[in-house]
Formats: C-alpha cells, sequence, structure tokens
C-alpha cells in the first residue's frame, strides 16, 4: 500500500452517516442522539473530526424529523457542522450528504465517510486513512480476522470452514477523492454494505490500513454499557476553584445564584453583578484551566454591560462539554451578613441546575457571615467562594 504523509491532502473533509431510526440499543430514541458519559454519542463522533488540526467541512446526514434533535444533541458545536438530511438506505444518505459536500469543495479534495455510531475513532486512524488515500484510489481501515469461520449455509448446519488468510473486518472512515466516490455512488446499480464496495465495482483501487480495536460501532445495549465503562475509565477529576466580590449601592435587590432576592440595596458590577453565578463560572473555568471570567467577558466590552450572569455559566458550561467534560458537582458559599440566603437557597440550587443542565442534586448552595468582621461583616457588600468537580478525558491538557 502507497503512504507517505508528506502527500496527505490537506484539509479533508467528513461525510458523518446518522440518518438510522433505529432504537436496538434501547433509550427511547435513535442510538445517535443517545448519551454516553453525558454527552449525545453523534457528538462524541463529530468531534472527534473537529478536533483534526486538517480537518475542512464536516457534513452530518441525519435522519428525516431529527433536525431539532440533532441540533440540541450538538449543542456548542452545531455551527460547525452542515447538516443533510439522508434517506431510506445508507447509501442513499451517503450520496445526500457528498452531493452536499461537493457544493463546498473541490472534487480533488480527499473526503473521509464515518459512521455516526463509531465515536471512539481517533486522530491516529484518520491520519493512517489519509495516508492510504491517493487521487486514484481510496482507502479503509481493516482488522484481520482472527477467528475460525464456518460456513453454514441454512442457518444450522456447517457445511465447511473458510479460509481466513487475507480477510478483514471494515471500518470506517473511509477515505476516496471527493469527485471520484461520488459518480461512484451516482452510478452505483445495486446497494453494498460500504463505500469501497462502490469504489471496487467502478474498478477504482483501496488500499487497507491498519484498524483500530477501540473504533467500536455502537448497536446493542450492551455495546452502550461497554461504551459507558470505556469512558469511566478515561476520565480523570479536576476541581477549580472561583471567588468573587461585588459591593453594595442603592438599589432595590441583589441578583445571587440566578434569583433575584429582595433588599434596600443592589450589587454595584459591569453586568447583574451576581457573585454567586460569578463564583461558580470562575470555578469551572479552572477546573478546565481556561482562564478566567474576565477573560472571556472583559468589563471593558460595553456589550455586558447590565448582562444577566446566566450567560457567563451557561459558557463555561459549554466549554467544560466542548473539551469532552461533565460536571460532576458545583459548591458555592456566599458570604454577607443580609440579606438572608436560607429562605432562597432552594430556588439558587434549582436555578444554578438548570442553567448548567445538571440534577440539583449536583448543586450545594451555602451560606455563612463573618461575624460583624471585615468588609461583609460591616454590609458593604457580598463575597462568593466556589469549587468545582469536573470530570474530563484523561491527559486531557492541550484542550
Amino acid at each position: 500500500m502507497p503512504s507517505s504523509a508528506e502527500t496527505r491532502p490537506s484539509p479533508f473533509h467528513a461525510v458523518i452517516v446518522a440518518a438510522g431510526k433505529g432504537v436496538r440499543a434501547g433509550g427511547g430514541l435513535p442510538k445517535q442522539y443517545r448519551p454516553i458519559g453525558g454527552i449525545p454519542l453523534i457528538r462524541r463522533t463529530v468531534e472527534a473530526f473537529l478536533r483534526h488540526p486538517a480537518c475542512g467541512h464536516v457534513v452530518l446526514v441525519i435522519g428525516d424529523g431529527q433536525a431539532e434533535i440533532c441540533r440540541e444533541a450538538l449543542g456548542p458545536i452545531r455551527d460547525r457542522v452542515a447538516t443533510v438530511t439522508g434517506g431510506a438506505t445508507r447509501q442513499i444518505s451517503v450520496r445526500a450528504g457528498l452531493t452536499a459536500l461537493a457544493g463546498m469543495a473541490d472534487q480533488e479534495d480527499t473526503v473521509l465517510i464515518h459512521d455516526g455510531a463509531r465515536p471512539f475513532v481517533s486522530s491516529r486512524l484518520i491520519d493512517a486513512v489519509l495516508d492510504g488515500v491517493r487521487p486514484d484510489g481510496g482507502a479503509l481501515p481493516g482488522l484481520p480476522v482472527i477467528d475460525t469461520l464456518k460456513a453454514v449455509p441454512d442457518g444450522d448446519t456447517v457445511t465447511g470452514t473458510v479460509p481466513r488468510d487475507g480477510l478483514y473486518r471494515a471500518q470506517t472512515p473511509q477515505g476516496f477523492p471527493l469527485g471520484a466516490i461520488l459518480a461512484a455512488h451516482q452510478s452505483a446499480e445495486a446497494e453494498v454494505t460500504d463505500d469501497a464496495a462502490l469504489f471496487e465495482q467502478a474498478g477504482k483501487p483501496v488500499w487497507i490500513v491498519p484498524g483500530d480495536p477501540a473504533n467500536v460501532k455502537l448497536t446493542t445495549e450492551e455495546d452502550f454499557s461497554a461504551a459507558e465503562d470505556r469512558l469511566a475509565a478515561l476520565m480523570e477529576t479536576r476541581t477549580g476553584m472561583g471567588f468573587d466580590v461585588h459591593r453594595f449601592v442603592p438599589g432595590d435587590g441583589v441578583w445571587l445564584c440566578g434569583v433575584f432576592v429582595p433588599h434596600d440595596r443592589r450589587l454595584d458590577g459591569h453586568s447583574d453583578a451576581d457573585v454567586g453565578l460569578h463564583a461558580i463560572t470562575d470555578a469551572l473555568l479552572g477546573a478546565i484551566g481556561d482562564g478566567d471570567i474576565g477573560s472571556h467577558f472583559p468589563p471593558s466590552d460595553p456589550q455586558w454591560r447590565g448582562a444577566s450572569s446566566d450567560r457567563f455559566l451557561r459558557h463555561a458550561a459549554d466549554l467544560v462539554a466542548a473539551a469532552g467534560g461533565q460536571i460532576r458537582h458545583v459548591d458555592a458559599t456566599i458570604i454577607c451578613e443580609r440579606p438572608k440566603v436560607g429562605p432562597h437557597r432552594d430556588a439558587m440550587r434549582a436555578r444554578v441546575a438548570e442553567i448548567l443542565a445538571i440534577a440539583p442534586g449536583r448543586v450545594s448552595i451555602k451560606a455563612t457571615t463573618t461575624e460583624k468582621l471585615g468588609f461583609t461583616g460591616r454590609g458593604e457588600g457580598i463575597a462568593c467562594q466556589a469549587i468545582a468537580t469536573v470530570a474530563l478525558p484523561a491527559g486531557g491538557d492541550d484542550h
């Protein structure tokens, strides 16, 4: 098989096929939208390609009527993906994706076609397939067949043993020159099980590259359970700390953890001065090592004047998700003499949980005083300290 990193096409594009309606894996919805590790399967698959430095356009092929659920599943990456509706078969869906991509890319560009239900595709495997693609041929990853194969034509009686020498289990992504694979799809006369088969029928060479045993396709409930176990083993726990202070000025109430609390003063700040949400935001940013609230929302920028702080917290949560992480727990302590936090604690927990899209049981809101000491003891302002616990992919220091 020819291979040369120096001649690898760049950028490449991806068509990800996720138009199925099957619910064999359970969960009450198409498997591509089921969460694994708290993140929808399809989003994990798409992100695997978007993380690759040479990735250009990504076209996601979805089923009819799935636009809204797809949008919700993709979350913060939705604007980086083009979606197109597929058809009744995989072959029709791939052709729809390739046709859409042809309007964005050059015919000579490389396209990788990938099953949406394979979320564990690695950059190394993508590189291997890219290295195998040539202007006159495609490439696919494969795993040698190691089990003994038996012929059972009637589904019951063994009639022979099939030689396994030279047999491989095909995986995706499969890579091709865009124009050539689109032409193969447009001229196809019969249904086949993968895109390489169409290329072969068109008389084009296809080279095999080493596959990856971890690049599994999730189909059954057992597959999803195994994927959850694998993700749990690959996650590490990190914590971040946040702290914020705002002083009182004349007003009629304060915003605390997303809840308006009537008071004879308000907190002074460029935004709504919600010390609780600000501290939690900084704690989340600290857990993923991504600066602080001021670096993302500079006080000098007039667009944030009077802004609701739930926007800041939602942004931090989206960054955690984009890094492949999960928010395990947040704990905030509000420090003030007045107003009283206790009567509003449950509402605050519910609001923070809503913003972060986590269960209220993963949110703790407490309050304390400084026994009349310091600026909070003198009633000059309110402070809040927060700690966030986040699970991130192990070794994810480069996000």
